[in-house]
C-alpha cells in the first residue's frame, strides 16, 4: 500500500492510492473512501491564514467580540421579563460590515413562527427600542438607509455607517416577553411558581466567523446554538425572598443574601465538604435574602469570555455548595478551585448528592481535558416540569428531577451537562450545524468520567449498542449532515451515541497515548475560539502522522457500517490460513486474536489499507506449531462491528 499527500488549494488532503485489485469484481464490490475536501469557505480561510492544514488556528486568526451591559427585571406574578442592554460590538475581522445580526430566540414562541415542534405561543420578544450610537432606529421599510429588520428569530441592525475593520458600534436595545412555561424546546421556563430558569432572554449578537461570515440560521428548536464570546455585566431585579444565581461571579452577595445565609455562602467558597447554604424551609420573609423597602433586590453578575448568560430564580429550594479543584489555571503550581452550587427542591430527593456529583464532574473533567475549568462557579439547578434531561449554559445547567431514573442516572446527566462547559462553552463549536462536535465529544467524556466514578464497568458500551441498534433499524445518519436537517428519529443517534462510539474507535485505532495527545491538543488549541470539523480532523491527522482521510470519510460523512467476519480457518500441517471477509462498507484494521491448542495466543493485524482498493476478502497465512482452536476479531471490542456473531471462529470437535 502506497500513500501520497495531495494538495488542493494549499490544503493537505490525505488520500489513499489504490493498488491493483485482485479482480475487477472485487474492486467494484465496495465503495472506496475518497478524500475529505473541505468546503470552499474553509479553503479560503486557510489561504487567508486564519486556519491551517495542521489543525491549529492560523497566524491571522481573528474572532469578533462583544461587551454587554444588561439590566433585567423578573416579574414572577405575571411571568414576564423586562430588559435593556448596551452592547459594544468589536469588528476584529478584515471585513466591512453593513449590519449587525442578533438572535431573538424568544421569537420561537411568536404567533405563526416556524418551529420544529409544537410550542407555547407567548407573543415572542417585544422589541421596544433599538438605537445605534444614541440614535433611535425604526424598522426598515426598504433596503436603503439605517434601521432594523426582524426575520423570524434574527434581528438585523443597520447603522448609518458601515462598521470598518477594527471599528466598533454601540447598540442599545429594550425588550420584554412573557416567559413560556416550557420554552425554547424545553431549555428554559418556569415551574410551580417557585422557580424560573431564564435563558435566551436578551438580543444576542450572532456569530460572525472567518469561514461562514454571519451565521444566521433560524432557531427552530431542533438544533442548538452558535454565538460569539463576550464580556457581560448583568444586573437582575427580582422580588425579595427569591434567590438568584447566574452566569458569572456574584458581585454583591453582601447586598442580597441575608445575614444568616451570607456566612454559609462564604464558608462554602473554602470548603471541600458540602455546606447547606439554605434549606427549603429557610426561604420566606427574612430567610434567604435581605429585605428591601422597594420589595425588590438587584443581583449583579460579571462574566468574562463567555458565549451566553442565563440565570435561575428560586423561592423554595435547598442550596448546597462546596468548592472543587480545577487544576492549575495560572501555571504557578498552585491548585485552583471553583464553587459548586446545587439548587434542588424537596420534591427531588435524588438530588441530595447532586453537589457531590458536580464536584467530581468538574474535578475529573479538568484533569481529563487538560484544560482547567476557568470560571468562578458551576451551578446545577433542578428544573422538573420544564425539562426531563438536562441543558447547559455557561456556569449553569438545568436538569430534571430524575425521580424515576436509576440511582446513577443523575450523576450521568450531571457530568454530561457539565462536560459541555468545555465543548461548546470553551471550545466554541457550531451546535446548529455540527451537533456531533459538542454532543458526541461530551457523551464520550461523560463515559470516561463514569468509569472513574463507577469503576469496573465499560461505560462506552451502552452508547455503542444504542448506535448499532439504531443502525440495524435504519435510523443511522451521516454525522456531517447539518444537525437541523436530520430526519426525525436520527438526530440523537447522529449527534450523541454514534460520534461518542466513533471516538472510542479512533482511540482504538490510534492507541490511548496518541489519541489523548490529539484530543487535548485540539481542545487546547481551540479554547475560546471557533473550531470547525476540519480543524478536528486535521489535528488528529497531524498528531498521529497518519493518513486518516478514509476514517473521516467512512465514519463522519457516510452512514456506512462495519462488519468484519472470520469466514474460514484452514490448517495444513504448520500453516493456518485465516479467511477474513469485510461485509460492511467501513474499512478498519482487522485485529485477530488466535488461540492455539497449546494455549499460546497470537495477535495479528490486517491493516485498513487492505480494504482501501475494493477487496472484501483477505487470506492471512500464519505459521503455527499447534492446531488453531479459536479465532476472534477485535476481542477488546474497540470497534463498533454491527454483527459480532461472525467475529468468532471455533474449531469443531
Amino acid at each position: 500500500m502506497v500513500r501520497t499527500l495531495s494538495c488542493i488549494s494549499g490544503v493537505l488532503l490525505l488520500a489513499v492510492v489504490a493498488q491493483p485489485a485482485v479482480s475487477q469484481q472485487a474492486a467494484q464490490s465496495r465503495p472506496i473512501p475518497y478524500p475529505v475536501v473541505p468546503p470552499s469557505q474553509y479553503l479560503e480561510a486557510i489561504s487567508n491564514g486564519t486556519r491551517t492544514t495542521t489543525g491549529e488556528p492560523g497566524p491571522s486568526y481573528w474572532q469578533q467580540w462583544a461587551d454587554y451591559s444588561i439590566r433585567g427585571r423578573l416579574v414572577p406574578q405575571s411571568k414576564r421579563i423586562e430588559g435593556s442592554a448596551e452592547i459594544v460590538y468589536h469588528n476584529n475581522s478584515p471585513d466591512t460590515l453593513s449590519y449587525v445580526a442578533l438572535h431573538l430566540l424568544q421569537n420561537l414562541h411568536a404567533e405563526g413562527a416556524a418551529r420544529g415542534s409544537t410550542a407555547e405561543v407567548t407573543g415572542g420578544m417585544e422589541l421596544r427600542g433599538v438605537a445605534v450610537s444614541g440614535n433611535d432606529l425604526a424598522e426598515r421599510q426598504d433596503r436603503d438607509g439605517s434601521g432594523y429588520e426582524i426575520d423570524g428569530t434574527i434581528l438585523r441592525v443597520f447603522p448609518a455607517d458601515p462598521i470598518i475593520p477594527g471599528g466598533t458600534v454601540e447598540l442599545a436595545l429594550e425588550w420584554a416577553f412573557k416567559v413560556p412555561q416550557v420554552g425554547a424546546g424545553g431549555r428554559m421556563g418556569w415551574n410551580s411558581d417557585d422557580m424560573f430558569h431564564i435563558a435566551y432572554w436578551y438580543p444576542q449578537v450572532a456569530a460572525y466567523d472567518d469561514v461562514v461570515g454571519w451565521q444566521t440560521d433560524q432557531f427552530l428548536d431542533n438544533a442548538e446554538f452558535y454565538s460569539s464570546f463576550g464580556n457581560y455585566n448583568v444586573e437582575i431585579e427580582a422580588p425579595v425572598n427569591w434567590v438568584l444565581m447566574g452566569t458569572g461571579r456574584l458581585e454583591n452577595p453582601e447586598e442580597v443574601l441575608s445575614e444568616d445565609v451570607l456566612p454559609r455562602y462564604r464558608q462554602a467558597l473554602e470548603s471541600d465538604e458540602v455546606v447547606h447554604v439554605v434549606t427549603a424551609r429557610g426561604f420566606g420573609a427574612g430567610g434567604a435574602t435581605r429585605l428591601s423597602s422597594s420589595g425588590e433586590l438587584s443581583w449583579r453578575f460579571r462574566a468574562d469570555s463567555v458565549r451566553d448568560v442565563a440565570f435561575s430564580a428560586l423561592l423554595a429550594s435547598n442550596w448546597d455548595a462546596a468548592r472543587t479543584p480545577v487544576g492549575d489555571r495560572n501555571g504557578d503550581g498552585d491548585t485552583d478551585y471553583a464553587l459548586i452550587n446545587a439548587f434542588w427542591r424537596p420534591s427531588a430527593p435524588k438530588w441530595e448528592h447532586s453537589c457531590e456529583y458536580a464536584q467530581h464532574s468538574i474535578d475529573f473533567l479538568s484533569r481529563w481535558m487538560g484544560v482547567p475549568y476557568p470560571w468562578p462557579h458551576m451551578t446545577t439547578v433542578e428544573g422538573s416540569g420544564i425539562i426531563g434531561g438536562g441543558m447547559e449554559f455557561p456556569m449553569m445547567t438545568l436538569i430534571g428531577d430524575y425521580n424515576t431514573r436509576s440511582d446513577s442516572a443523575l450523576y450521568n446527566v450531571t457530568v454530561h451537562e457539565l462536560g459541555h462547559m468545555w465543548v461548546p462553552m470553551i471550545v466554541n463549536t457550531d451546535e446548529t450545524r455540527h451537533g456531533w462536535m459538542d454532543e458526541g465529544i461530551t457523551t464520550f467524556n461523560e463515559n470516561q468520567a463514569r468509569k472513574e466514578y463507577f469503576p469496573g464497568v465499560n461505560h462506552d458500551i451502552p452508547d455503542r449498542d444504542s448506535y448499532l441498534a439504531a443502525s440495524r433499524e435504519g435510523r443511522d445518519a451521516a454525522m456531517m449532515r447539518w444537525t437541523g436537517l436530520h430526519r426525525p428519529g436520527v438526530s440523537g443517534i447522529a449527534s450523541y451515541q454514534k460520534p461518542a462510539t466513533v471516538l472510542v474507535a479512533l482511540r482504538g485505532l490510534l492507541g490511548e497515548d496518541t489519541f489523548v495527545r490529539g484530543f487535548r491538543k485540539f481542545l487546547g488549541d481551540w479554547a475560546f475560539k471557533h473550531p470547525k470539523p476540519w480543524d478536528f480532523f486535521n489535528t488528529f491527522n497531524t498528531v498521529s502522522n497518519q493518513d486518516l482521510s478514509w476514517f473521516w470519510r467512512a465514519w463522519y460523512h457516510e452512514d456506512w457500517t462495519l462488519d468484519q467476519a472470520v469466514a474460514d480457518v484452514v490448517q495444513e500441517h504448520t500453516l493456518a490460513t485465516i479467511v477474513v471477509e469485510d461485509r460492511g462498507l467501513v474499512p478498519m484494521p482487522v485485529r485477530l486474536t488466535i488461540t492455539l491448542e497449546s494455549g499460546r495466543v497470537l495477535e495479528r493485524e490486517i491493516p485498513a489499507e487492505s480494504w482501501l482498493h475494493g477487496e472484501t476478502r483477505v487470506e492471512l497465512s500464519v505459521p503455527v506449531r499447534s492446531p488453531v482452536t479459536h479465532v476472534e476479531i477485535d476481542a477488546t471490542g474497540a470497534f463498533p462491528d454491527i454483527d459480532r456473531s461472525n467475529n468468532v471462529w471455533e474449531r469443531g470437535d
